[in-house]
């Protein structure tokens, strides 16, 4: 074991025997000081891989049984034979990577690889358009893609020169598969230094492009030590997490988190979500952890919960705001408590109720090992019990993002007055519990995926029928809530079922199915004085119930995914 490792590992035990005492794991825990370390060679291969080689580290289950499951000795090898691979393919120490792949085994271990040859990862969703894939090759930099056979066609006609790899056969592009058969990488020199960029994220803001996150090779792998704390993970557990490749949440639970334990990823593929299908799963793979976000919580509960006798020990919801309801039913059936927690992809779980200790119904929880949160007045400065949720700097936790890369007016108002600014509101009781409020700015959720409305109204316009668009969230029974747009017709449309078909039919076709409009409303769009839309009039109309001139995508059978 490698010092930097020894260090890590002493941490992350530090937080393991005190899985219950929270006052006892926020005094006393200490970011490790481990600028060596290379997580995938020093831990993953040199601890988990080598202490534990016959124990389970991923394990897949399809949606017609059949299963994949790799221990930590297995995963360990081919994941260097990859990095080998990679190697004579030009990949090299920095280099950045698009990785567009779903829940397959290639996925872990190209994250897996990458590290052990220093590149830098940029997460990428298989619901991305060409535009999107455009933005992300240019603004990151890209010079290697790995994705699967049926995406590459994305790429058709896409500038740049980088490394084609598929996951399965596709003409013009280099083969995966034939990383199997490669030596595996031995490494020798150091790979990489903890201030190294690890991960690039791409995150919806409320500009005219994303947001590029940028994490270290410190950041993500030992700042996760704190989402572990938060799941209640223990070594040798089943951790199953419902998230999509591409996103923070994913790296969060299905990579980092767990395997900081030394526990088992497990992942449930499916087409289309089945309550009973997935409460079957967690039954027959034994599953201990499970981490969902509330909008898979409000299906699971409509089933009647007691049928499934589950073994499960800690289950936890994260991306919006948890539902008291749902807490009440799951502590009936099952006898668990589920936990809320807050991140973002900028940090790692900043705020949970941790295991064993007494929630608070509607509270995100308390601050976790290794973060100083402040709430700080938006208006006056001033710290309080109610106000943005930031991060104090004067105690950085190791975590927190690099910053914005490439913007630095952005990173200058991020991380503005001495403290990161996540742009949250939130109120903190007399315990220290804190309760989320709303946004600062006009993002929202749709089910668990971030969106703006700015993105939405951009292509809106692009709809020769719109002359002017707002996008806000309208209450959903499923999603928590979905995207809206008020239009305002240019001359010569009229507010009809034809039009609105029209303008959804055009955001199907442009955007993502995550971040699609699903209702549209004809309207004059309120505005301020100095001629700017006023979303906050527009989100008020919203009350859960439907409008008269609403046009919804379910009225058109055609249209419905």
């Amino acid at each position: 074991m490698t010092p930097d490792a020894a260090t890590f590992k002493a941490a992350r035990d530090f937080l393991l025997a005190r899985a219950e005492d929270y006052d006892a794991a926020r005094d006393g825990f200490r970011w490790p000081d481990a600028p060596g370390l290379n997580w995938a060679v020093d831990w993953f291969d040199g601890v988990l891989a080598a202490e534990s080689p016959d124990a389970p580290a991923l394990w897949i289950v399809e949606e017609d049984g059949s299963e994949t499951k790799l221990t930590f000795a297995e995963l360990a090898e081919r994941s260097s034979r990859v990095a080998g691979w990679l190697r004579s393919h030009g990949v090299a120490r920095g280099d950045r990577i698009l990785l567009m792949l779903g829940n397959q085994v290639e996925l872990w271990e190209t994250m897996l690889a990458a590290m052990k040859l220093g590149a830098v990862v940029i997460p990428a969703t298989t619901l991305l358009t060409p535009a999107d894939l455009t933005d992300r090759i240019e603004r990151g930099g890209v010079r290697h893609v790995v994705t699967g056979a049926g995406d590459t066609a994305k790429f058709d006609g896409l500038a740049g020169e980088w490394t084609r790899i598929s996951v399965g056969s596709a003409e013009g592009w280099l083969s995966y598969e034939d990383a199997y058969g490669a030596e595996p990488y031995a490494g020798g020199e150091e790979t990489t230094h903890g201030e190294d960029t690890l991960l690039l994220y791409f995150t919806s803001g409320t500009t005219d492009k994303p947001k590029l996150v940028e994490h270290t090779y410190a950041s993500y792998p030992v700042g996760h030590l704190s989402t572990m704390y938060w799941i209640g993970l223990r070594p040798g557990d089943i951790h199953l997490n419902v998230s999509s490749p591409g996103w923070a949440k994913h790296a969060w639970s299905n990579f980092f988190a767990p395997w900081n334990a030394g526990a088992c990823v497990l992942v449930f593929n499916y087409t289309r979500f089945s309550a009973p299908a997935m409460l079957d799963v967690l039954k027959r793979c034994e599953v201990t952890s499970f981490c969902a976000p509330p909008t898979v919580w409000r299906m699971l509960i409509q089933e009647d919960l007691s049928a499934w006798r589950l073994p499960l020990r800690t289950v936890v919801a994260a991306g919006e705001p948890l539902n008291p309801e749902i807490i009440d039913q799951v502590r009936k059936h099952w006898g668990l408590t589920i936990r809320d927690g807050y991140g973002q992809t900028e940090t790692t779980a900043q705020i949970g109720n941790s295991p064993g200790q007494p929630l608070k119904p509607g509270s995100m929880g308390r601050p976790l090992p290794g973060y100083t949160i402040a709430l700080i007045d938006p208006a006056t400065g001033e710290k309080g019990d109610e106000g943005e949720v930031c991060i104090d700097l004067s105690d950085r936790p190791a975590a927190l993002m690099v910053g914005y890369h490439g913007d630095a007016e952005l990173n200058d108002a991020a991380m503005a007055g001495g403290y990161y600014h996540t742009g949250d509101v939130a109120t903190r009781d007399a315990d220290g519990y804190i309760t989320f409020v709303g946004r600062t700015d006009d993002v929202f959720k749709a089910s668990d995926y971030r969106i703006s409305p700015f993105e939405l109204e951009s292509v809106l316009l692009e709809h020769e029928a719109v002359a002017e668009a707002a996008v806000v969230p309208a209450p959903d029974p499923v999603r928590l809530a979905v995207p809206k747009a008020y239009v305002s017709l240019a001359a010569g449309h009229e507010p009809t079922a034809e039009t609105a078909r029209a303008i959804l039919a055009h955001c199907r076709e442009h955007l993502a199915a995550y971040k699609r409009v699903r209702r549209v409303e004809f309207t004059d769009l309120p505005k301020t004085i100095s001629g700017k839309i006023r979303r906050v009039e527009l989100r008020g109309l919203e009350d859960g119930e439907r409008r008269s001139e609403e046009f919804r995508e379910e009225d058109f059978p055609d249209l419905k995914s």
